[in-house]
């Protein structure tokens, strides 16, 4: 898929030159299969198969010259899982009098991140009748909602979901509906689940070398440091939210949205938690060095952004990243614990039932049996 930068251009423009590369394609080696158009961001995408970026190029310069900007390798089920398509609409409202299709059809998304808050621990400390239907009855609730509001589910892993949507309002709508929706599911049930959304919007090339590489990596750095069911918002998707629904989320005291200065220091943030979080040389210091800030710039940030001093958020990192190994490896507390950064297994130990309020050692006797 490529990207071509068109400020000023019209939709018919834009067909004309898809309708020249078809014209020349076999030339090439290439097939235009087809493609997005943006008239207001002034940005179009065109999905090619070709032997070689390098053919698209040439393609692209003989039929027209509208060289693209960039391109990038793509799985035509991974486009046609975030865009809805891999070929032309069908022409019923598109064609011109001359029998051109003229497409004013965006790439542009909403892409929502969202997980279950340790869901890991969820069969661990429900006793209930219904605690192996819990992680069922909350996936069958997203299953539902995320159709209500047309939303396309790319990734579902156990009880986390990547999903992408045409309509930035209904990307908001849907994460307000999510927590309402699950709230009540809680009452009902007497259990507490809690989820984590990140929400953030792009286009399909931005620089990088993967398909919306940098608005999912945005979606899920800030599901990743939501907490309490909370809703974190990019200040790419508030750009496009409309007044009524920035009202609704106004009046929702779990949400926030982000400024792109917070957003750039979240990721670099983020990278640096990711290298060093299992580095028991991984101290508040280090983190402010590789920050490059003051202890109390660093520390009214991270207060700021995760609502945790730069110490805790370490200490909730590896937590995090100890329970996954709880769950996916054979390695003994101990193990883990050196693992996970911690300076001593006793310490972790100590850590991990403050936390989740279960015994490390109980929690993998029983996920062992």
């Amino acid at each position: 898929m490529d990207r071509h930068d068109l400020n000023g251009v019209t939709a018919k423009d834009v067909a004309l030159a898809h309708q020249a590369d078809i014209n020349i394609q076999d030339q090439f080696g290439c097939r235009g299969i087809t493609y997005w158009f943006d008239e207001e961001r002034g940005a179009a995408f065109c999905l090619v198969e070709a032997p070689e970026m390098n053919a698209v190029k040439e393609m692209h310069d003989h039929a027209h010259g509208l060289v693209p900007h960039q391109i990038i390798e793509v799985e035509s089920n991974v486009v046609e899982a975030f865009l809805g398509r891999i070929q032309d609409p069908k022409p019923t409202d598109n064609m011109d009098d001359e029998g051109l299709l003229i497409l004013n059809d965006p790439a542009f998304r909403a892409i929502m991140a969202i997980v279950l808050e340790d869901s890991e621990l969820i069969d661990y400390r429900v006793e209930h009748p219904l605690a192996k239907n819990i992680h069922k009855n909350y996936n069958d609730l997203l299953e539902k909602i995320l159709d209500q509001f047309e939303g396309r589910k790319v990734e579902h892993v156990k009880d986390g979901f990547l999903v992408s949507f045409a309509s930035i309002s209904n990307a908001a709508c849907c994460a307000l509906e999510i927590q309402s929706q699950l709230k009540a599911l809680n009452k009902k049930s007497g259990i507490n689940l809690q989820t984590q959304i990140g929400l953030s919007a792009g286009v399909p090339v931005t620089g990088d070398d993967a398909f919306f590489g940098n608005t999912i990596q945005q979606a899920k750095r800030l599901c990743e440091i939501s907490q309490g069911g909370g809703i974190l918002i990019s200040s790419s998707l508030k750009e496009y939210l409309r007044e009524d629904n920035l009202k609704q989320l106004n009046e929702q005291s779990s949400f926030k949205i982000f400024k792109s200065e917070e957003e750039d220091f979240l990721k670099e943030f983020i990278h640096v938690a990711d290298r060093l979080w299992n580095d028991p040389g991984f101290t508040v210091d280090l983190f402010n060095t590789k920050m490059g800030l003051s202890k109390s710039m660093m520390y009214r940030k991270t207060i700021s952004l995760t609502g945790l001093s730069p110490n805790d958020f370490i200490k909730e990192y590896r937590l995090k990243k100890s329970l996954k190994l709880l769950v996916e490896t054979q390695k003994n507390i101990s193990e883990i614990a050196y693992d996970s950064g911690f300076s001593s297994p006793s310490y972790f130990s100590k850590c991990f039932q403050k936390r989740y309020g279960i015994v490390a050692s109980n929690f993998l006797g029983t996920r062992k049996k």
